[in-house]
């Protein structure tokens, strides 16, 4: 058995806290959300709100009706870049790259060295699952690292884990304390400790498919060097739990089957999910690792990584996750993954002239929709669900006096023709899995929009007041047990 001091690693010295907390800032200070709002920001927010408020003495009406068609124009392009996107990975499988055939023709004795980071705070009730779930990876013992992640008051974890008696090549490594107290510091120092030529991180609750590491170096090898990056998709084994449970996985269905194999083919920037994404170690190194002030490190990483000239691709492999299924328990992981998105326009267009000329105009247009787009559209929702309703339970001459009929009736169009558009596409996303009881419930993906939207209102406030907290996302929660 695998006592605990056997496993639990040094504390990682000041050098090493020091690259986990501003490796990125001292190396790109320019990409990094260390400084959200940086002066130029600030000139510019102040001086368009100073226009804003001129213009609204004014022309109140005016600035209302300027606004809502903003708006309006923002939501429907935000919609039909997904919509398209996703079309495109729904006519070409490009994710069904890599086959059993080319997994079984590795050879062991050459496979290189691999470490798995898996950050973990306060997850003592499912750590005995990770264990076993790791323990299940298709890879040589010898050259698998798997480094627990845990913070230095996070004393009941590492209990949790010793009694779990993890295989040999199991370490637990004690993260010093230090601000930002996130994740993506917490696989800095991983990163920094880390021996494998390749690194992956998981989530405490993942449960990946056993071979996806062989078939993430198959996609190394085909991609070439410039290939940094390869995504695994992620679903979720309690999809039938509840409501949020079931629209979780429709979504994660059309993100990970349709919107990203879509992106992959269009040569557009990929968004990583949180977890499963493999990495060549050298290039993650290069590009700084992980930026501890973003609060959607993975997001952001891959769209840096676009931006210095390396691709991202996805593979024929799946984790299954936990699906939340508590609705507070959703509001703060979303607010904080939409309040991420944010940081990372305003990080990612502080220069726009030199992106557009590192990566040209499309993929420029293309994390300008996806990625800025994205909060736009949710903030939207619940201001066109009231107008909308007003419209219809009163007429649109309550509205018809403060808004001009055109810019009322386009914006109700476009919100409604979007809705439309996602609902599509979550009727798409049962097909490659099967999954043909979710179909239903894409009808009610506006109920659940609504959710996003209040979660990019809290966002937004926390985007002003408190830029690099982290909100825990609570797991272990659902009554249909783990995957296993």
């Amino acid at each position: 058995m695998v006592t605990l001091s056997d496993t639990v690693g040094e504390l990682a010295s000041p050098e090493v806290a020091d690259f986990a907390t501003n490796g990125l800032y001292h190396r790109d200070p320019i990409r990094s959300a260390k400084v959200v709002f940086t002066r130029s920001h600030q000139i510019f927010g102040v001086a368009c709100l100073a226009l804003l408020v001129g213009f609204a003495v004014w022309r109140p009406l005016g600035v209302l009706n300027f606004i809502l068609l903003m708006f309006s124009f923002a939501f429907l392009v935000g919609t039909a870049f997904k919509y398209y996107v996703s079309v495109k990975g729904a006519r070409y499988d490009v994710v069904e790259k890599i086959s059993a055939a080319q997994v079984a023709a590795l050879n062991d004795a050459d496979l290189p060295r691999y470490t798995v980071l898996v950050p973990v705070f306060r997850e003592a009730n499912i750590v005995g699952q990770l264990v076993r779930n790791l323990g299940d990876i298709d890879y040589p013992k010898d050259k698998l690292e798997v480094l627990i992640l845990t913070e230095q008051e996070d004393q009941e974890t590492r209990d949790a884990i010793a009694k779990s008696s993890p295989p040999d090549n199991f370490r637990v490594i004690i993260v010093p304390k230090g601000y930002p107290q996130t994740k993506p510091r917490a696989c800095n120092v991983g990163l920094q400790l880390a021996t494998g030529d390749y690194v992956v991180i998981y989530d405490a609750e993942d449960r990946p498919d056993p071979d996806q590491l062989k078939k993430a170096l198959v996609a190394f090898s085909e991609g070439g060097d410039k290939t940094a990056v390869v995504q695994a998709a992620l679903n979720y084994f309690n999809y039938r739990e509840n409501f949020l449970t079931r629209m979780f996985t429709l979504e994660y269905s059309y993100w990970f089957d349709y919107m990203l194999p879509g992106l992959d083919h269009s040569s557009l920037p990929i968004p990583l999910g949180g977890t499963s994404n493999h990495f060549r170690t050298d290039i993650l190194k290069e590009l700084g690792g992980w930026d501890p002030f973003n609060v959607t490190e993975d997001a952001d990483l891959g769209i840096r990584a676009s931006a210095l000239g390396y691709e991202v691709t996805v593979i024929n492999s799946t984790t299954m996750e936990e699906a939340n299924t508590s609705m507070p328990n959703f509001i703060r992981q979303r607010s904080r993954w939409i309040k991420g998105y944010m940081q990372t326009t305003l990080v990612h267009a502080r220069e726009p002239f030199a992106l557009v000329r590192r990566v040209g105009l499309r993929k420029f247009l293309g994390f300008a929709a996806l990625i800025g787009g994205t909060p736009i559209t949710f903030l939207a929702v619940i201001p066109f669900l009231l107008l909308t309703l007003i419209s219809v339970i009163f007429g649109a001459g309550v509205l018809s006096q403060v808004f001009t009929s055109w810019v009322l009736w386009l914006s109700i169009f476009n919100f409604v023709i979007g809705n439309q558009l996602v609902v599509y596409l979550c009727l798409m996303a049962p097909y490659k899995r099967s999954n043909f009881s979710l179909i239903g419930w894409a009808l009610l993906n506006p109920l659940y929009w609504v959710l996003h939207s209040i979660a990019a209102y809290k966002a937004l406030w926390q985007l002003l007041v408190k830029p690099h907290y982290w909100e825990k996302t609570l797991h272990g929660l659902t009554a249909e047990g783990h995957a296993s």
